[in-house]
């Protein structure tokens, strides 16, 4: 390298002492012809220079579009959230206004409760609500919703009950099918239909009732009973014929499995 730089150093040396002994006009000559030879290339850096640069504001460009694009993407899941957020609230208002008309519509006087727990068991289907005898609650009092029958009222506490739901055996009521004149007694399967858990069977009908899906059943209010009549239990899934009856699979009228707010019937207006 220190060779090289030498070597350099000689050349320029020698170049200098044979311009001076130059004219002018010759100097001149050489000057302009260097300057044709190298100005092609000093075009083409200079084009080179200014292609990098774009390059450069391209890439500037390019990554500020992609932090607008995370900026714009987060923004948009946020409204997501918000808007969810706000149809969940939405639907709970709906919710509670329907509870509230329907207490105002009707003739019974009614206790709102809270669902505070529920049991598991596949024996016992039952809830416990947050009212008790301190309420005004007694056992075999019924519960319901809007949209209509919860169960019943068991062993009741001093600020706690258990509900025995519509869908557990054991829970029996008196029962009507809208538009006809039928009749029978809805309760919740056994454990060993375990292909039925959660629906209502209607059993006692005759076995020419031949009812269909969707039709309505309610409560029918047989003197001494534990529900008022009109209450809707359910909505029919199926009917068949059976050796002595005609039994039919209802679908509950309430989500017992979501429901969170309930009403106690305490006595009438």
């Amino acid at each position: 390298m220190k060779q090289f730089n030498i070597i350099l150093v000689i050349v320029i040396l020698l170049g200098a002492v044979v311009l001076s002994t130059m004219g002018s006009g010759t100097v001149r000559d050489l000057k302009s012809g260097f300057l044709s030879l190298v100005s092609p290339f000093l075009k083409t850096g200079d084009a080179v220079g200014r292609q990098i640069g774009s390059v450069g504001e391209d890439l500037k460009t390019l990554d500020r579009l992609e932090e607008e694009n995370r900026t714009l993407t987060l923004e948009n899941r946020q409204l997501k959230t918000t808007n969810q957020l706000l149809r969940d609230l939405e639907a709970e208002n709906q919710k509670l206004r329907q509870a509230l008309d329907y207490r105002e519509r009707s003739v019974f006087q009614l206790l709102p409760a809270r669902i505070i727990a529920r049991d598991s068991s596949t024996w016992w289907k039952s809830v416990k609500i947050n009212r008790g005898f301190e309420d005004g609650v007694e056992s075999d009092m019924p519960v319901l919703t809007e949209s209509g029958l919860v169960g019943k009222t068991t062993t009741v506490g001093k600020n706690e009950s258990v509900v025995i739901l519509v869908t557990d055996e054991s829970c029996r009521v008196a029962a009507k099918v809208e538009g006809t004149t039928e009749k029978g007694i809805a309760s919740g399967f056994r454990v060993s239909d375990a292909a039925s858990l959660g629906d209502i069977q209607l059993a006692f009908l005759s076995k020419s009732a031949n009812l269909q899906p969707g039709q309505k059943v309610y409560s029918a209010g047989v003197s001494g009973g534990v529900f008022p009549s009109g209450i809707l239990v359910g909505e029919v899934k199926s009917f068949r014929v059976r050796p002595l009856d005609g039994q039919a699979v209802l679908a509950p009228a309430v989500e017992l499995d979501t429901i969170e707010d309930v009403f106690v019937l305490v006595g009438a207006k």
